[in-house]
């Protein structure tokens, strides 16, 4: 799978769930199970943060500017804003190349980021076990918080 497939899937299908999502809650208000939310609130979730971390881990390997990174993780939080950035992404050739899991001509290749990075993107199993594991601790200690809207309440 190459950087342009992965984000392209991540993209799209975060749109898709932000559509189940707004149309659970339109059908909460019509009066259907609340339960209907849940499940597309939390399909919604998952997808959004697979489409955060597969748009940083794109942006790393694409060598994209920060302010570009972040701004590709951020239009997440807006419905539907992921596909016409996509578009754009196609547009200025953002998205081309393969995964870089072989040191280049580039001088950054020798930084130990860099090192690092293609070490596990040449590990594709031991980076989604990580990063897995390090979602599932972030996502227990967000429960473990409690409500953010009960975060500054004391």
């Amino acid at each position: 799978m190459t950087p342009k497939k992965l984000f392209t899937t991540f993209a799209k299908a975060e749109a898709v769930t932000w559509t189940l999502l707004i149309s659970a809650l339109i059908a909460r208000g019509l009066g259907v199970d609340p339960l209907v939310v849940t499940a597309a609130g939390g399909t919604h979730g998952a997808v959004f943060l697979g489409y955060a971390v597969t748009a940083a881990i794109v942006a790393v390997n694409q060598r994209w500017a920060l302010g570009k990174t972040v701004l590709a993780v951020a239009l997440a939080i807006v419905p539907f804003a992921t596909i016409p950035f996509e578009i754009k992404l196609n547009k200025d050739a953002s998205l081309e190349g393969p995964w870089r899991v072989a040191v280049g001509s580039d001088p950054r290749d020798t930084h130990w980021f860099d090192r690092l990075f293609r070490w596990f993107i040449a590990r594709p199993l031991v980076l989604i076990l990580t990063l897995l594991v390090g979602l599932t601790a972030v996502f227990s200690f967000l429960l473990a918080l409690g409500s953010p809207t009960e975060w500054f309440k004391n």
